[in-house]
This record gives structure tokens, C-alpha cells and sequence, in this order.
């Protein structure tokens, strides 16, 4: 069955066109936008719904000040329980039935796949998937009306390496890597990374992302001798995992993935993690124009809403992407003419990405945002550990 979020009810609802004005193209009116996406609403991995809460509150702003061209942007999420078979059905919905003009920021690698194929069919934009797996950057000439946004897990995996080759002799690695796109493009960037280096991998658990309980996979890893344990799983189960470690003496160095979400106050003391986001529970950002700005939308569109949560900002730097791309389109917005801005993006000001992070693509490049920070875990606090590396599209 297919929900819409409370939240964004208001944004899914169709609005009538006075005078029976009819539409130029699917999803546009001469007074509106119609954009969708799907989230995991309800299930296991509902708090991933904030990707969708933050992109509204943005839109909402949008629409606050006038929208764009004299339209407003609605945006539809539909509920897919984080199920690949419910995401192709609410995208069909929203594809047939409510005939949005694009989807955006629809969440999930297994979701997206799942409907890639019938939106390239259709040649409907799937705009700024909430995915960091390589293919959609990699494949874009096969999918071309399919792109991602931040940088790729592969990518993120490889700087890890890169940096415990830099910083760390001869350093045995223990990985805990969820059993997905996520945990496997991770590990596979992390080895990438230390090629020809002294350090390497000497042991890898996998969990199923349905699973708490990571018990058992943490003694087998202490059990290798490695000296840097890599988290590279979503929170909870980071934080599940960090605290296991602890509680069987277990002290190496770790490594958590950006998907970890873990805020630098319940971090591991000297624990590294990479981001491309102003993080707003960073005290460096306090005082940033980018973040207080996040902070005035969140607290007039989505009240209540936890302002230290990563994800709304993410959610907020895609939907100020997909603004400036429909601000392109000018009067007579077109699907075609959405994907070949997407394409063709050079942005060096999005307010909630890092100071130096630019959106990019062109004709052989797929990867919107390519730059990544280390920080670390620091008297409960994040800090940065050097400056940006740059990720060449991996």
C-alpha cells in the first residue's frame, strides 16, 4: 500500500488549474512544478525519510519566496518500506498516475535500480538518486536519464585506504561491511586504495542490514589481531559495532563510513570518517550562512524535525541543485532539457556542501560531487584531518 509522509502531503496535493489551463509538458502547470520521489516511510529504515524532509523544507522555502519562474514546486514522496518491488510501484504511480515531471531524491541503490530501467524507458529523469553506488555515474551513457549526487561509496572507500597508506605502517585492517551495494563498494574502494601499500585487509565480516546484532562478527574480527577496524555500516549498527569493540577491550583505530551518522559527540574518540556536508552539530559551522539558513528553514518547514540530523542537510543540498537546474529551464521547463542541465552542471556555491566542493558533470563525467573531507573524532568533537581529496569520478 502506498503512503505519503504527513509532512509532505501538502506538497503531493494536486492543485487545479484555474480557467482549465492545460499542462505544456507532464508535471508542469502554468502555475506549478509536480516533482516525486519515494522514501522508506514506514519499516526498518524510516528514519531514512529524512533525505525527503530536508529536500521539502527547502522546496517549501522555494515556494515561500515565489518559487521558480512564478511556479511552485510540489513534491510527492511516496512510501516504498525500503522494498525495491513497493519503489517500482510507487514509481509507477507517480509516473503514470500522478504524472510528476521528474523524480528526485528518491532514496535507496536496491530501490533506484529497481525502477532505473523503467524511467529510462519513459525517458523520465531520475534525478539525484540517494545512493552513492558507482553505477550511476559509471553507466550513464547505458542510463542516461539516471544520475546520482554525492560522491561514490568506491570513492569514499578509496581515500580511507589511501589515507591509512599515508598515515598508518603496516596497518591489518578488520572491516564490518553491510552486505549490500553500500558495505561491498566500500571494501572494494578501501583495497583499491591500499594497493602496493604496507598496510592491508586481514579480515572482512558482513552483516545483513535486517540485524542488530553484530556481536559475533566483532569477536571474529578482534580474533584477527588487526590493529584499524573499518565501520562501514549505517547507524545503529555503527554505533552497535563501536561499542562491542569497546566492551571487549578492543582499542584499534576506526574508520567510519560517512553513512555511519554518527554525530561527533557519540563518535569514538579518534575515530576518522569522511564528509562532504556542513555538518550542523559541527561547532565550525555555527556561524555559517549556509547552516543558519538550513536552521530558519528547518525551523519554519519542518518544526520539530532533529536539526543535527545529517540527512535533512543533504536532503536540503539536492533540492537547492534541482532548483538552479529548474531556474535553467526558464518558462517552457522540458524533461530533455532537465537531464541536459543535469549533465552539464558547474556549481561551486551550494551553502550546505564544505567550503571548495563544487557540483560537477560534463559529457564523460556522471559524478556530480567528487570531493570529500577526513575529520576526526576529537574531545567530542568532529575536526578536520587535512584538506580535500579529490576522487577523479571512482
Amino acid at each position: 500500500m502506498l503512503a505519503v509522509l504527513p509532512a509532505l502531503a501538502a506538497a503531493g496535493a494536486r492543485s487545479g488549474e484555474p480557467g482549465g489551463n492545460a499542462r505544456v509538458t507532464p508535471g508542469v502547470t502554468a502555475s506549478t512544478i509536480l516533482l516525486g520521489g519515494t522514501a522508506p516511510l514506514t519499516g526498518p529504515a524510516a528514519a531514512s525519510a529524512a533525505y525527503a524532509r530536508g529536500a521539502k523544507a527547502y522546496f517549501d522555502s522555494v515556494n515561500a519566496t515565489g518559487g521558480v519562474a512564478g511556479r511552485r514546486i510540489e513534491y510527492l514522496v511516496l512510501d516504498d518500506a525500503g522494498e525495491p518491488a513497493q519503489s517500482l510501484a510507487a514509481t509507477r504511480a507517480l509516473v503514470e498516475e500522478e504524472q510528476v515531471f521528474a523524480l528526485v531524491n528518491s532514496y535507496g541503490t536496491e530501490q533506484n535500480l529497481a525502477t532505473r530501467a523503467y524511467l529510462n524507458r519513459r525517458k523520465l529523469p531520475q534525478l539525484f538518486v540517494a545512493s552513492g553506488a558507482t553505477t550511476w555515474g559509471r553507466d550513464a551513457a547505458r542510463y542516461p536519464w539516471s544520475i546520482g549526487f554525492q560522491p561514490s561509496h568506491r570513492a569514499e572507500g578509496w581515500v580511507y585506504g589511501r589515507f591509512v597508506a599515508k598515515t598508518m605502517r603496516r596497518a591489518r585492517i578488520a572491516v564490518l561491511y553491510e552486505n549490500d551495494a553500500l558495505g561491498k563498494e566500500l571494501l572494494q574502494g578501501l583495497r583499491r586504495g591500499l594497493a602496493r601499500a604496507g598496510s592491508s585487509v586481514v579480515a572482512a565480516e558482513r552483516y545483513d542490514e535486517t540485524s542488530l546484532d553484530v556481536q559475533p562478527q566483532i569477536a571474529r574480527l578482534r580474533a584477527s589481531g588487526a590493529t584499524v577496524l573499518g565501520i562501514f555500516a549505517r547507524s545503529p549498527v555503527a554505533r552497535e559495532a563501536a561499542g562491542e569493540a569497546r566492551r571487549l577491550g578492543w582499542r584499534p583505530s576506526l574508520i567510519l563510513s560517512s553513512e555511519s551518522g554518527v554525530p561527533g559527540n557519540e563518535a569514538v574518540e579518534g575515530s576518522v570518517s569522511a564528509t562532504f556536508l556542513k555538518d550542523p552539530g559541527d561547532r565550525r559551522w555555527r556561524q555559517d550562512p549556509g547552516i543558519s539558513r538550513y536552521r530558519a528553514i528547518m525551523a519554519r518547514h519542518a518544526h520539530g524535525a532533529n536539526l543535527r540530523n545529517l540527512d535533512h542537510v543533504y536532503g536540503m543540498a539536492v533540492a537547492y541543485e534541482t532548483v538552479a537546474l529548474v531556474e535553467r529551464l526558464g518558462a517552457t521547463p522540458t524533461r530533455t532539457g532537465l537531464m541536459a542541465a543535469a549533465r552539464s552542471l558547474n556549481d561551486p556555491s551550494n551553502p550546505f556542501l564544505l567550503p571548495g566542493i563544487s557540483v560537477r558533470t560534463g559529457k564523460n563525467d556522471g559524478f556530480p560531487v567528487q570531493q570529500v573531507q577526513l575529520r576526526r573524532s576529537a574531545n567530542g568533537k568532529w575536526i578536520p584531518a587535512g584538506g580535500l581529496w579529490q576522487t577523479n569520478g571512482r
